[in-house]
C-alpha cells in the first residue's frame, strides 16, 4: 500500500489544519488507518486510529481537539486538527495496518511525512 500525506504547514497556536492521506489501495480492504507523529528528539507516537467499522481512538493529549475520519469511497483518511498547540509540532505520518493492534505496535505501512509546525 502506498500512502500520500498532505496538508501540513505552519499555523499559529489555536489554529487548525486538516491532513489528508490518499491510499493506493481501496480502504474497504484496509482495517486500521491512523496517524503517527514524531517530534525532533522524541519517539514516534500514535495520534489517532480509525478502524473499518468507524471506531476511533486518540492519544490523550489530542482528545477533543483532533478528529480522524475515513472516506472509503475516496480511499482517503483525514485528520482534522483544531486548537493546535506548539507541542503538536511534529512530522505526521499516515499508517495503514491489518489490525489496530498491529498499528499500535508500529506495524503496517507508512507514507512519507507531512510537517506540522505550530508557532507564533
Amino acid at each position: 500500500v502506498q500512502l500520500q500525506a498532505s496538508g501540513g504547514g505552519l499555523v499559529q497556536p489555536g489554529g487548525s489544519l486538516r491532513l489528508s492521506c490518499a491510499a493506493s489501495r481501496s480502504l474497504f480492504v484496509i482495517n486500521a488507518m491512523g496517524w503517527y507523529r514524531q517530534a525532533p528528539g522524541k519517539q514516534r507516537e500514535l495520534v489517532a486510529t480509525i478502524i473499518s467499522g468507524g471506531t476511533t481512538d486518540y492519544l490523550d493529549s489530542v482528545k477533543g481537539r483532533f478528529t480522524i475520519s475515513r472516506d472509503n469511497a475516496e480511499n482517503t483518511v483525514y485528520l482534522q486538527m483544531n486548537s493546535l498547540k506548539p507541542e503538536d509540532t511534529a512530522l505526521y505520518y499516515c499508517n495503514a495496518a491489518p489490525t489496530a493492534a498491529i498499528q499500535a505496535m508500529g506495524g503496517g505501512y507508512f507514507g512519507q511525512g507531512t510537517q506540522v509546525t505550530v508557532s507564533s
